[in-house]
Order: C-alpha cells, then sequence, then structure tokens
C-alpha cells in the first residue's frame, strides 16, 4: 500500500481516511491514475555562525567524511525527491550558496539576515514557496544523520495528521525541549529553560524537524510570537498554535543517534566516527573485506564492490569507485578515481583525481598516478609518477619512471603503447609518445616520439676515468677535516 498515495487522498477528503486505509491493492492503483504523488519541498536551515567552532567558515560546512554537514543534509532530504529545495542562509552565505550549488544546482538560497529563532528562519521561505500545494519539511544543515527511511516514515505520517515532528527518547534529555504526547497526538513542545520540573522530566525529545503543508505551516508561523525567555521565534510553538486552530500534531520517533547536531570540533570529530563506523559495516555486510576496519578511512561517496580486500591504514578521499574483487594494500591514498575488477594497488601508493586502473592492473609501492588511464594488466610497480597519460594493456613500467607532464605553465600528455616496457629511471618529456612494443633503455631522458619496436636510449655516452674516484673521495676528506680543526 502507498502511503503518499493516501496522503494525498486524504488531503483531498479527510472524511474518508477509513475508507482510503482499507483499499486493496487494485483500488490504490486506479487512485493512482487520478491522484497525484503529493509534492515535497526542504527548507534547510543553515545561517548559524557555530561560534563554537571558533571558525571564519560558517558553521554547516565543516565536513564530515569529505562533504559539508549540509550536504549530508541534502543528500538524506534528496531521497525524497524534492520538488524544491531551499536552503536558508545567513553568516558566509556566499560560501553556503556555493557548497548548496555543487550538490544541487536547483537549489534555491534566501537570506536571513537577522537571527531571531527558527521560526522567523523557516518563514525566510514562504515568499519562494508562495503558491506551493505540497508539503514543506524542515531540516538542519548541522544535523547531518537523519535517515532516508526516517524522513519516510515523517511523509507517511502526514497521512493523520496535520503537522509531524520528529522526536527521540533520549539517554540524557539534558536542555532539549520536550514533547508532550496525549496519546498519539502532540500537544506542546516546551522548551528546556521554559519548562517546569514536571516537563523536564520527559525523556521524548524534540528534533527540531519538522514537516507540514507548505501553506498550513506559513500560516503557523506567522502566528508565532516571541514572548518566552530567549526573545526568540520558536518554530516549536506552531504545535501548541496548531492545536488551537483545530489541527492535529503527532510525533515520529527515531534514534537518538540521527539527531546528532554538530556544534564543536569535538562535537565534529565524534559525528565523523559515527560516520566511518556506520559505513565501514555496511561496507563489511556488503561482502568487503576490511582487515584492521577502524585504520581505514572512507567518504561520504566511496563506493567498493563485494570480494574487494582493503588492508589496514587506507584513506579513500571524495569520489571513489572501486569494483568487484580488488586489492587495496595498506597505507595508500585514493582520490577521485576509479579502480576495476582485480586491480592491486600499494602498499604506499597514491590515486589522484582522474586515475582509472583497469582490470588486473598493478600499481604498487610509492607509486603516484593522476589523471591517466592504466590499461588492463598493466604494471607500474615502484617508485613511479604517472600523471596526464595512457599506459596501454600489459605495458611495464619500471621503477623511477616520471612523466615529465608541466612545463611551467600547461600540462602535456604522455602515450605509453601496449605491451611496451619502460626502463628503469626513465623521464618521459611530455608531450611524447611511445610506441607498443616499444622500449626506453634504463636511465633515458626520451624527448622524442619512439616507433613502435624501437628501442630508445636516451642518455649521454658513460666515460671511465681510472683513480679520478680515489682522488676525490681524498681531496673531499681533506677538506672536511680542514673544515673541523678550523671549527674547533
Amino acid at each position: 500500500m502507498s502511503w503518499r498515495l493516501l496522503h494525498t487522498a486524504i488531503l483531498c477528503e479527510r472524511t474518508r481516511l477509513a475508507e482510503f486505509q482499507t483499499l486493496g491493492r487494485t483500488s490504490v492503483i486506479k487512485l493512482q491514475r487520478v491522484l497525484p504523488i503529493m509534492s515535497i519541498a526542504l527548507i534547510i536551515l543553515a545561517a548559524g555562525k557555530g561560534t563554537r567552532m571558533k571558525s571564519d567558515l560558517p558553521k554547516v560546512l565543516h565536513e564530515i567524511a569529505g562533504a559539508p554537514m549540509l550536504v549530508h543534509a541534502m543528500k538524506s532530504g534528496a531521497t525524497l525527491e524534492p520538488e524544491k529545495t531551499i536552503v536558508v542562509a545567513g553568516h558566509g552565505a556566499e560560501h553556503v550558496s556555493k557548497a548548496s550549488a555543487g550538490y544541487d544546482e536547483t537549489a534555491e538560497v534566501v537570506l536571513q539576515t537577522e537571527q531571531l529563532g527558527t521560526a522567523h528562519a523557516v518563514g525566510q521561505a514562504k515568499d519562494t514557496l508562495a503558491g506551493f500545494a505540497g508539503d514543506a519539511l524542515v531540516l538542519y544543515g548541522d544535523t547531518p544523520f537523519i535517515s532516508p527511511e526516517t524522513l519516510s516514515r515523517m511523509i507517511d505520517a502526514r497521512a493523520g495528521h496535520d503537522v509531524i515532528v520528529l522526536g527521540f527518547e533520549a539517554a540524557d534529555p539534558g536542555r532539549y525541549g520536550r514533547l508532550l504526547m496525549q496519546g498519539d497526538s502532540l500537544s506542546k513542545i516546551v522548551e528546556f529553560k521554559d519548562a517546569t520540573d514536571e516537563e523536564r522530566a520527559i525523556t521524548l525529545c524534540n528534533s527540531g524537524v519538522i514537516c507540514a503543508k507548505s501553506d498550513v505551516l506559513f500560516d503557523l508561523i506567522d502566528a508565532v510570537g516571541n514572548d518566552n525567555a530567549s526573545g526568540e521565534y520558536y518554530l516549536t510553538d506552531i504545535v501548541e498554535i496548531a492545536q488551537q486552530k483545530g489541527l492535529s500534531a503527532t510525533s515520529v520517533t527515531c534514534d537518538e543517534s540521527e539527531t546528532l547536531g554538530v556544534n564543536s570540533r569535538v562535537q565534529l570529530a565524534e559525528a565523523d566516527a559515527i560516520f566511518q563506523t556506520k559505513a565501514r559495516h555496511a561496507l563489511m555486510e556488503s561482502g568487503v573485506t576490511l582487515h584492521a576496519p577502524d585504520t581505514v578511512y572512507l567518504s561520504h561517496d566511496t563506493h567498493i564492490g563485494p570480494d574487494t580486500i582493503v588492508e589496514p591504514n587506507v584513506v579513500f578521499g571524495p569520489a571513489v569507485t572501486i569494483e568487484n574483487g580488488a586489492h587495496i594494500r595498506a597505507f595508500s591514498h585514493l582520490e577521485g578515481c576509479h579502480v576495476s575488477r582485480g586491480a592491486v594497488v600499494g602498499p604506499y601508493a597514491r590515486l589522484r583525481p582522474g586515475a582509472e586502473l583497469a582490470e588486473f592492473t598493478k600499481v604498487g609501492n610509492f607509486v603516484e598516478i593522476k589523471n591517466a588511464v592504466i590499461d588492463e594488466n598493466a604494471k607500474v610497480n615502484h617508485l613511479t609518477y604517472v600523471g596526464d597519460a595512457h599506459v596501454g594493456a600489459r605495458a611495464n613500467i619500471g621503477a623511477g619512471t616520471v612523466t615529465c607532464n608541466y612545463d611551467g605553465v600547461m600540462k602535456h600528455h604522455t602515450e605509453i603503447g601496449a605491451d611496451s616496457f619502460i626502463g628503469s629511471g626513465t623521464l618521459l618529456v611530455a608531450p611524447v609518445s611511445v610506441g607498443s612494443n616499444a622500449m626506453t633503455g634504463s636511465g633515458s631522458v626520451i624527448t622524442q616520439s619512439v616507433p613502435d619496436d624501437a628501442l630508445a636510449i636516451g642518455r649521454a655516452r658513460q666515460a671511465n676515468k681510472p683513480g679520478l674516484a680515489v682522488k676525490l673521495f681524498d681531496m673531499l676528506k681533506k677538506k672536511k677535516l680542514d673544515k673541523q680543526k678550523g671549527e674547533a
């Protein structure tokens, strides 16, 4: 049964709630032909400075697992396929706008120039949502872990109530606002500083996340006053106002860990640790082997396929995809790259943005790959830099090879053909190409393209000077001794 479908139907004809709840699958399909799925708008509050962060950066732009907290909130809300996403910015609005557009270029940013409370902040979205007939869901840019499943349950709950508040049972309620329930009806949210001793004993607490029909939400906000201990316009007041207007409110609960708000560097580190623990667990459940899970650092968008082995002390930066059956060895660092099936990376390897490893490639210790494609079964095993290049299938790149890709102004491309052999210590001065089945002599500086099947040697002729090594050593030792005597 589609609860979002029922939600729409009930808004059209609330008196038929019981009838809709007993509809069979066939009837629901018939309804779907005439009743649209209710549209959703996200309102994400991101105006705070976050003084406890001790930072010039807006609080919501501090990162967890390689992405701003704001983006985590946007990603969760995006699973609802919202028609509109509105970010309410204030401090550092230009940077907040850039970050939101980086994730969703359709997101709209509105400004809260004065910090007058949460109701005032949400109210800044009123003009942008004028005429919008769907539900509005209020999220927070510094609360990154609300799950898509929890948000879906809130949307489903709108089938029977006008206002939905996300609550949680707190192990230590502290200074959280309390939810006052009467059966399944939420009668009031009371802030801690305004609560009585009896109300402070309640453990069901307010997360701040609220869902209501858009026009209803803003009508309720217009009725909010600031006669309270802080002199602010509390979004939480809309629950009591809704009751006064004959509207219904209830709460949906989630695990307390989902509602974690981040206000300091300490809490940021705690939040990152929570993310890492969950992400590692999910990977192992999906078939990935982590030899020492606590030493592997993941990004918000890391994708690793089943049967991949990840050894200790590996860091995954943003935008990494690892296909099935790869092997990432210890102390490697990967970002912005793609590793195909059966490839081996590391130990002590670095894959930078644009690195593309085909199937069964090998990238070994102290090798750096940047903006380069390594074709299947190619080997780059030791002490090598490959940048702005293409390495053909089955090529073997010797130790100490460098693609000299930068002339001080521009980057240039190196092409290495299939089945080629690049001798140790080769410097490939781009732009240059080495043909298929070609070879370079060890220690060569290659400045001209090498044809297929050819051997290229580009080094100075060796000259041996009999006895000169001993003479040089004697001279240097005497110079060192003279210096030591002078210092004494």
